[in-house]
């Protein structure tokens, strides 16, 4: 290599916005490219086995880091990791898809070289990604520069996918290297529209007599609009009561006395209910209501008495303000709430609203696991620093409602809901994190499909414990319809040989739980063996969910089958 290139200029501008590693799978395209990622000072190439597990991988990792790079060959590569990046759009998760495509002298050609269509078009693969990207571009050695830059700030300010096809003559383009930084996000906020927000929410929170009168129902877009902190200080200004919904668990700390539950509508603990529901003014931040993370849109929430707090507005009852920055809009409601907190006649109440998870020494080491006892023995090992990934199904909604310590992250994906996603985003969110365990809670049936990347996992020596559910098939399938038919059947796979195949024993240790006392087992080696991989195929009754998912699965199963159209007039 000599000179600096447009591939110089991407990878360059990749690590100014964060990024340490590139997530993908080689192809002839893009392999020159991907020269200057592996002799990047900063930025190293992560291999995976597939594009779609490479795409779960850089979700993973952008939830965690911010920002995320994903980088596959044109067509075959790029399509197979097209569901990944639409789960990334759905969740709101920045990952820049980079593809590697045929020379722009063969594109002018219109040439039918390999992985195209054959019929010498080019741009078939990026209209497919108008709808899950918030931006894209073509690169050419004239627009390469201001294009990479333009795209790369909208996944960084909008939080969403963006895309960037670099023909393969392209990436070896010279250009001039940058000599300043990209531009920084700019705080769209209306003065006058956050005082207008800000002299009604007043209004609605004189209505409060203290802060226990105020709850704060808490979402995912909190987190990733990097709100976090800013919720935190609002909600300690308080204290104030408050709950997330299941897609934001962990954004706050579970382990608080004024922390109230995991809301799911009609499906929440009464005490959750009862926390959001009834309190006299509600602030809402970040909220989006999903069939899975509503409880079937069970939710009961009084517009009359709420604030709610999203991206770029905010409402107070029926009125609402606008542009105005969620980060902003919360720091403003901070001082808000103290003025409330200064009317409380007596201390802060300092018993827990919500119940604790039950204790994980309530069974005995001979009990045979189940749904409920495996979710408490998960809940008991967990420590502080932990990353938990929950699959889709029965892992997911088995943790919902237990609280979690301290310092631990929590990552599901129950809106775009691809089973599998957790395996190969475990490499992702450890990656992005590390130093930090992982610990990976998974159902059989969704581990089949991604298990490959388990050997890579071993690879990247990633420390991490494993919980493979063996409930022998589709069991959130099976309880929604046909618990006996054929296609919630899986075949049955041997966890441990499968893992002690993949490579490096010292790394791994493997085994099989049926009780209680093998599964304690299991995670009491892990922690003594904490640099290492801990995988447990954790065997419990086929047809057992967890509650919160049987309340969940009723309502689905109860749904009606719509009536066919009627035959047409002849």
């Amino acid at each position: 290599m000599s000179g600096y290139t447009v591939a110089d200029h991407l990878v360059d501008r990749l690590a100014e916005l964060g990024v340490d590693r590139v997530f993908g799978v080689p192809g002839d395209y893009s392999l020159a490219m991907l020269d200057h990622v592996t002799h990047h000072p900063t930025v190293r190439w992560t291999g995976c086995t597939n594009e779609l597990n490479a795409g779960y991988a850089a979700d993973g990792y952008g939830r965690l880091r911010g920002i995320a790079a994903l980088c596959t060959t044109f067509g075959v590569g790029e399509l197979s990791a097209i569901n990944a990046i639409a789960g990334a759009y759905a969740e709101h998760v920045p990952v820049v898809h980079v593809v590697g495509a045929p020379a722009l002298t063969a594109q002018a050609q219109r040439r039918p070289v390999h992985h195209t269509l054959g019929d010498g078009v080019f741009g078939h693969f990026t209209a497919m990604h108008a709808d899950i990207t918030c931006a894209r571009a073509s690169l050419t050695p004239e627009n390469a520069v201001a294009e990479i830059d333009r795209v790369l700030r909208a996944v960084r300010d909008r939080r969403l996918p963006g895309y960037l096809v670099v023909p393969a003559d392209v990436a070896a383009a010279p250009v001039p290297e940058a000599t300043t930084p990209l531009p920084p996000a700019v705080d769209t906020t209306d003065p006058e529209a956050l005082a207008g927000l800000v002299d009604a929410a007043r209004r609605l929170l004189e209505t409060a007599a203290s802060p226990d009168d105020v709850a704060v129902l808490a979402g995912l877009i909190v987190h990733r609009l990097g709100a976090a902190e800013t919720l935190a200080d609002l909600l300690a200004a308080g204290p104030l009561p408050h709950a997330t919904t299941p897609w934001a668990k962990s954004l706050v700390d579970e382990s608080a006395p004024r922390f109230a539950g995991t809301y799911t509508g009609a499906a929440s603990p009464p005490a959750t209910r009862t926390a959001v529901e009834d309190a006299a003014v509600l602030i809402v931040a970040g909220v989006t209501f999903t069939d899975l993370d509503s409880g079937m849109f069970t939710q009961h929430i009084t517009r009359n008495r709420t604030i709610d707090v999203g991206p770029r507005s905010a409402t107070v009852g029926a009125a609402t303000f606008a542009p105005v920055e969620l980060p902003t809009a919360l720091a403003a409601l901070r001082p808000l709430v103290a003025e409330v907190a200064a009317r409380r006649s007596g201390p802060a109440p300092s018993e827990p609203l919500a119940a604790p998870t039950p204790a994980a020494d309530a069974a005995p080491d001979d009990q045979a696991l189940s749904q409920t006892s495996l979710w408490r023995e998960v809940s008991a090992a967990l420590r502080t620093g932990d990353v938990v990934l929950a699959d889709q199904g029965t892992s997911f909604y088995g943790m919902a409602p237990h609280r979690l310590p301290a310092g631990v992250t929590f990552v599901g994906q129950p809106l775009w809901a691809s089973i599998g996603y957790t395996l190969p985003a475990l490499l992702g969110t450890c990656t992005a994190h590390p130093g930090h365990r992982g610990v990976l809670l998974i159902g059989d049936g969704a581990a089949q499909m991604t298990a490959t990347e388990l050997a890579t996992v071993l690879r990247e020596r990633i420390p991490a414990v494993i919980v493979v559910v063996d409930n022998d098939g589709y069991t959130v399938e099976r309880a929604i319809h046909g618990p006996a038919e054929p296609y919630n059947d899986i075949a049955r796979w041997d966890w441990p040989t499968l893992a002690r195949a993949m490579g490096d024993g010292e790394h791994l240790a493997a085994t099989r739980a049926t009780t209680v006392g093998e599964l304690r087992a299991a995670f009491a080696d892990a922690t003594e063996h904490p640099d290492r991989v801990t995988l447990v195929q954790a065997v419990v009754p086929r047809d057992d969910v967890p509650d919160l998912l049987a309340a969940l699965t009723r309502v689905l199963g109860a749904r009606p089958t719509p009536e066919p159209a009627p035959e047409p007039a002849r």
